[in-house]
């Protein structure tokens, strides 16, 4: 990463009803607290939102249990072109349109409202934690084959708190350590499977990629798998103000990680269904590890399960990052209270890692699927939000400055939306009844909490505070102080 001696932020200007004048552009101010803190340029960034969308193969065993190989691999691509790439443009636009840490927060309350944009906060923020709990699982479940005291009891429990407390540091040490580790673990992650795919082409028997079985197909558990591990190209959003020249790296840094999440699930589907046998019932969580052990032995296997741990160690540093950024974007929105706005001294937001860390341990004991189904539900409705957000800013604010605009107009801008909103609308169907009533239950908390915060404002049980340089879009007239 880049260190810049002189550090500009990013920031828009009030917007004021339109009346067909030109905006102001989103203009600049200074910040003298963060000139020592290095920014994220594109390569550290391509690897952050490759690992806060995906982190490699680990975890797409299920589609093929669920749906076959046909399904598995037309799936990751028709999700990447009605889901991904809209989003990936989407937050774009938004995110260089407002280029501050909050992210997707910002852009719901500048389209609907503090209150909205409070929801927003409070359901991706759950979603992005429940998303969390998953990786120590994961990480756990591709080493129980090599170590089976990991697979349940004290052991795994001793191991999870651990796992999170050596990634919850590594958030702590700030986003210049997690850029370049990003980096490292995710060539390290890949490897394998290019080394996988060498070893293969003598056994490849293209006819396996064509097995498909209607009559036999888990569509929920098909759907919850390829939307969880497509999801999320958001989640940099919230680290915006943390990235060297927002308006040029995080477009290119989105494009670049679209392909490399594509191609780090399709070459790996394309090995493991075309080189062995497919039994769809052995296709779960760590099956990786077992087509590599067929396919080049037990080295191979071992390097797997390295590449996953690691990986799954990438997403959650990653994952945490955005999170932790998000609370102390809301903070110093006035959103939360001004102790989440608060930095440690490697510039990173403490009390946001912390509470991300906890909610982390409480869910970890969730299983795979009921993580992945839960934190897709509330991640439906926050996206929602955002496609909601995205459109009225586009209405209401035509001439703003945008210094990325996706080349399509109005109704263009909601035509984009409409494919991705369908797919929400089937993923939340499909949900099971226990997952609905937990999700609507959290969705249901954060619907009261904003009130209370509100009132304890109020009573002054707790400081709430604006930073100074930021758009005036709550209409607040009180500043942020940090330390």
């Amino acid at each position: 990463m880049k260190q810049r001696s002189s550090l500009s932020r990013q920031t828009s200007a009030p917007m004021p009803e339109y009346n067909g004048a030109e905006y102001v552009p989103l203009g600049e101010g200074s910040s003298p607290k963060l000139e020592r803190i290095h920014k994220v340029s594109v390569v550290p960034l391509v690897f952050l939102i490759f690992y806060e969308v995906s982190g490699g193969p680990f975890g797409v065993e299920d589609s093929v249990q669920a749906a076959g190989p046909l399904l598995a691999l037309l799936g990751f691509l028709v999700f990447a072109v009605i889901w991904s790439i809209p989003e990936a443009l989407i937050t774009a636009e938004m995110a260089t349109m407002f280029p501050e840490n909050g992210g997707y927060v910002v852009w719901v309350s500048s389209a609907l409202g503090s209150y909205w944009g409070f929801q927003q906060g409070w359901m991706k923020w759950l979603s992005g934690v429940i998303d969390n709990a998953l990786y120590p699982v994961l990480f756990l479940d591709y080493l129980k084959s090599a170590i089976p005291v990991l697979e349940s009891g004290l052991y795994r429990i001793i191991a999870i708190l651990l796992l999170t407390a050596v990634f919850t540091y590594l958030n702590y040490r700030g986003l210049t350590i997690v850029g370049w580790v990003a980096i490292l673990l995710g060539v390290f992650s890949l490897l394998p499977f290019v080394f996988m795919g060498f070893v293969a082409i003598p056994k490849l028997k293209p006819s396996r990629w064509l097995v498909v079985d209607l009559q036999n197909v888990n569509w929920a558990l098909y759907l919850n798998v390829l939307f969880w591990n497509l999801n999320y190209w958001d989640s940099i959003s919230t680290l915006a103000g943390e990235v060297e020249n927002p308006s040029r790296t995080l477009p290119k840094a989105l494009f670049y990680a679209l392909i490399l999440v594509v191609l780090g699930y399709i070459f790996p589907l394309l090995i493991g269904t075309g080189a062995v046998p497919v039994h769809r019932e052995l296709w779960s969580d760590g099956y990786f590890s077992e087509i590599a052990k067929m396919l080049g032995g037990v080295w191979l296997r071992f390097w797997v399960q390295a590449a996953s741990a690691l990986s799954n160690m990438g997403m959650f540093v990653a994952e945490m990052s955005s999170d932790a950024y998000q609370l102390q974007g809301m903070a110093c929105r006035g959103m939360l209270p001004a102790f989440f706005g608060k930095k440690s001294r490697h510039g990173t937001p403490l009390m946001g890692i912390l509470f991300s860390a906890s909610g982390v341990i409480l869910l970890s004991w969730l299983s795979f699927q009921e993580i992945v189904a839960a934190e897709n539900y509330l991640y439906c409705f926050g996206m929602i939000m955002e496609f909601i957000a995205f459109v009225k800013l586009r209405m209401k604010y035509p001439a703003a400055s945008r210094p990325y605009k996706i080349p399509v107009g109005t109704a263009g801008a909601i035509l984009l939306c409409i494919p991705p909103t369908l797919l929400i609308l089937v993923v939340l169907a499909l949900a099971s009844s226990k997952v609905m009533v937990i999700s609507i239950l959290a969705v249901i908390i954060g619907l009261v909490m904003q009130p209370c915060l509100k009132y304890s404002e109020k009573k002054r049980w707790l400081r709430f505070s604006v930073e100074s340089d930021l758009p005036d879009i709550l209409s607040a007239d009180h500043q942020c102080n940090e330390p």
